[in-house]
């Protein structure tokens, strides 16, 4: 294990030693396009670019909350969390934090292949545990998904038991960067309900299916409560064949 960085306290080192060690199957992650994973697939490269970007600015800015969305679904937004996450990881110095927040539309157990029950909608409301929820990668990334969907998520979003779960979390971990993969904008409005708790937003737009004005709308909707850090473009098929897919 890494030595305990100066600055942090040995409250979130114990918190960090509570959770399940948990290590992804390799062939699933390369079905899933996590490419960051293994560093096998040239396109890791985009993705490591991306992180750097994103840390430079976070520090810049001593931000630490980080929101992933779409306009709609099915744009990659999850498979960009968990590319940015695992390209986090690999600095051992940072710690990541992970958090599926599509409460309607979960996706990032099944895409790591996390079959335990957990339930973030849980953890935010207070009662569920912390370590129960959380799987750990490594010493500096630790996961929380959800099982199953959830009803009245932006009621649940929009409450003072999240905004003190997300207080909670925060005190706990003591992380550099903490990753929210949120639903899409234009189909619900659980975003717009947790925007006040994040310091930037990314919006991933897919190539071919993402409309200009919904992405004008999203990057105006968010700007209103929170700061734009860009738009990914994702899924275009025309880019320099040493990048393959991405």
């Amino acid at each position: 294990a890494r030595q305990q960085r100066s600055g942090h306290a040995q409250a979130p080192a114990a918190a960090w030693a509570e959770l399940a060690a948990f290590e992804p199957e390799s062939r699933l992650m390369a079905r899933n396009r996590i490419v960051t994973f293994a560093d096998a697939d040239p396109a890791h490269v985009t993705f490591d670019m991306m992180r750097t970007k994103l840390l430079r600015t976070l520090r810049q800015n001593g931000w630490v909350s980080v929101g992933v969305t779409s306009p709609t679904a099915d744009c990659g937004k999850t498979t960009t969390c968990l590319n940015i996450a695992f390209s986090l990881a690999h600095q051992p110095e940072i710690r990541t934090v992970l958090v599926d927040l599509d409460l309607r539309r979960p996706a990032l157990a099944r895409h790591l292949g996390l079959t335990q029950p957990q339930s973030m909608a849980s953890v935010l409301q207070g009662t569920r545990p912390v370590a129960e929820n959380f799987v750990r990668y490594g010493d500096n990334l630790a996961i929380g998904t959800n099982a199953t969907s959830v009803r009245a998520s932006s009621e649940i979003l929009l409450s003072a038991a999240t905004a003190k779960g997300v207080a909670s979390l925060k005190a706990a971990f003591q992380p550099d960067v903490i990753l929210y993969d949120l639903p899409p904008m234009l189909q619900s409005d659980d975003v717009m309900a947790f925007a006040p708790h994040l310091d930037c937003v990314l919006l991933v737009a897919a190539a071919e299916k993402s409309r200009l004005d919904e992405v004008d709308k999203c990057e105006q909707d968010l700007a209103e409560q929170t700061k734009v850090l860009g738009v990914v473009l994702n899924k275009c098929r025309y880019g320099s064949e040493e990048y393959g897919y991405y």
